[in-house]
């Protein structure tokens, strides 16, 4: 009988247990939406099958709620919030070099000007073979874990061991880690004797002042025509985009203007006297330029300043606020709409995130990027420039006012195969490690080793071993080569360059087979530009 009651007992109190935590609250008030937060975490944590990590569940939780706001408003954890903001401050806080590991090896391809490696004399070609006294040589090492050996808070130290070609014992370095420089201005450079060219990859805190370095530079070379790139340009700072476009606008044109439920409208306008308020003006855009970049680019067609030269851009018109959370994370969070000076707002519908997501391959199997004709937009999103009245449309990106269809006569699966596989970064490293003083005595210039470097059989079959050797399954094809071979010489040439010189050299030699470059180019140099209705700013 006595065994009877205890299971009567124990049946009794485990009822009790789950009827309490099952308890409604007593309070009649409606529970917050917070407080229904709480609640469901409380009873995870109670009633679980399974441990669970509160961490975790949070952020599964807060990811699954800005989801349900708009593709850009976003969560990123604590220990991604410095990698994240690289391209937006311009700058990040480590040694200074740029790195690869070639063949289980730590090489250094470049040492970033005004950085702490180049300080101390480190070289490209260098290979790092210790990191405070462990071994990363033949380990596997990733580029992740190379990331968080040498990133560190400004003013601590790390030592580095150094392996240097023709010199057999290891040099010993103490490097000070400090704010690298991160270039927001790959290039500046004359494509013709009156026709300058800058290259713009984000919009930074530094970029205002780096296009104004370059503009300076190419202007003292005579330049009289401005092509900017911005192609693949994803964005960045508003203010950046506002100070770079007063570059260029007259006056205090209004450059965008944004509003929002929270807050009202807000204009921005030129205002500044600038340095390229009177020449001429093409900016480069393409399907992955965006936000920034389209400000820019709507300012300056609005306002009939310049051509727009490329493929429809983007389509982003919403302005993210960063706002620090108390645990070190951080959410941009969607704050407001922009549009152009027109009043365009040119944001594509997100309606259908999956859709969204995959736009470039909708563009693409629609044929977008191969004929304007297969762009349709309804005259609702038509609206007119500010001086001349020529049309220009809103919703889902810029349209720029010449078309440049992709070309892809020359690309096969041999050569998606050869740049998917990384051998384009790899080879070239090697290539130079071994010759790098012989190509340095021979190729004192950038314009030397463009007029003198030529990509022979040698070097090309040089290349295809290496590219067998590291991928067993690669498959040379002779037909596929004929119709590739071109791009794919050109392509190797850049890349060498740019492990010899710089980024610059590589541009300055692969820009041949940029299209949109070179229309832009031929507008210029054929008067077409003229012809256009634009104003004098």
């Amino acid at each position: 009988m006595k065994y009877y009651s205890v299971i009567l007992i124990l049946l009794v109190s485990i009822n009790s247990f789950f009827a309490s935590a099952q308890k409604t609250p007593t309070d009649p008030r409606v529970p917050t939406n917070g407080q229904r937060l709480d609640e469901i975490f409380m009873y995870i944590n109670k009633l679980y099958v399974d441990p669970v990590n509160d961490k975790e569940l949070m952020d599964a939780a807060i990811i699954s709620m800005l989801e349900k706001l708009d593709p850009h408003t976003v969560y990123i954890p604590k220990d991604e919030v410095e990698a994240a903001n690289v391209a937006i401050d311009g700058s990040f806080v480590g040694i200074g070099v740029r790195f690869q590991i070639l063949k289980d090896t730590l090489m250094v391809v470049e040492t970033i000007a005004g950085g702490p490696s180049e300080k101390l004399g480190i070289r490209a070609g260098d290979k790092i073979v210790m990191i405070d006294g462990q071994n990363v040589a033949g380990i596997g090492l990733k580029n992740t874990q190379v990331r968080e050996k040498l990133l560190g808070e400004a003013g601590t130290k790390v030592r580095v061991d150094i392996l240097r070609k023709a010199q057999k014992k290891q040099i010993n370095y103490v490097i000070t880690r400090d704010k690298v420089p991160v270039n927001s201005v790959d290039c500046a450079y004359l494509v013709t004797p009156k026709i300058g060219y800058l290259k713009l990859t984000s919009f930074s805190r530094t970029s205002h002042d780096e296009i104004k370095k370059g503009l300076e530079k190419l202007k003292a070379q005579g330049m009289e025509s401005l092509i900017l790139d911005l192609q693949g340009n994803g964005g960045g700072l508003l203010y950046a985009a506002q100070l770079i476009a007063d570059e260029l606008l007259s006056d205090d044109k209004l450059i965008v203007y944004s509003e929002g439920r929270s807050q009202p409208r807000q204009d921005l306008n030129a205002g500044r006297s600038g340095s390229w308020e009177k020449g001429k003006v093409v900016i480069l855009i393409d399907d992955n330029s965006a936000s920034a970049s389209e400000i820019l680019s709507g300012a300056v067609q609005d306002w009939d300043r310049g051509l727009i030269v490329g493929r429809r851009s983007y389509g982003k018109g919403l302005v993210q606020r960063p706002i620090d959370l108390s645990d070190g994370s951080q959410m941009r969070l969607t704050i407001a709409r922009y549009f152009t000076p027109s009043g365009r707002f040119i944001q594509r519908s997100y309606e259908n995130i999956d859709d969204y997501k995959n736009e470039y391959m909708r563009r693409f199997m629609h044929g977008e990027f191969s004929h304007i004709d297969s762009i349709k937009l309804p005259d609702s999103l038509k609206f007119e420039t500010r001086i001349t009245k020529r049309p220009v449309y809103g919703g889902g990106g810029i349209m720029p006012d010449f078309f440049v269809p992709i070309d892809t006569s020359e690309i096969t699966d041999l050569y998606r195969k050869v740049v998917q596989n990384g051998s384009y970064g790899s080879f070239p490293l090697s290539f130079v490690d071994k010759n790098r003083d012989e190509l340095n005595k021979k190729y004192e210039s950038i314009d030397q080793f463009i007029t003198n470097f030529k990509v022979d059989k040698k070097l090309m079959d040089e290349f295809f071993d290496f590219v067998k050797k590291e991928n067993k399954d690669f498959e040379f094809k002779e037909d596929e080569y004929k119709i590739s071979k071109e791009i794919m010489e050109l392509r190797l040439k850049a890349t060498i360059a740019n492990d010899l010189f710089g980024i610059e050299a590589f541009y300055k030699i692969y820009n041949q087979k940029n299209e949109i470059l070179q229309k832009a180019i031929q507008l210029l140099e054929t008067k077409e530009y003229d012809k256009q209705k634009l104003a004098m700013n």
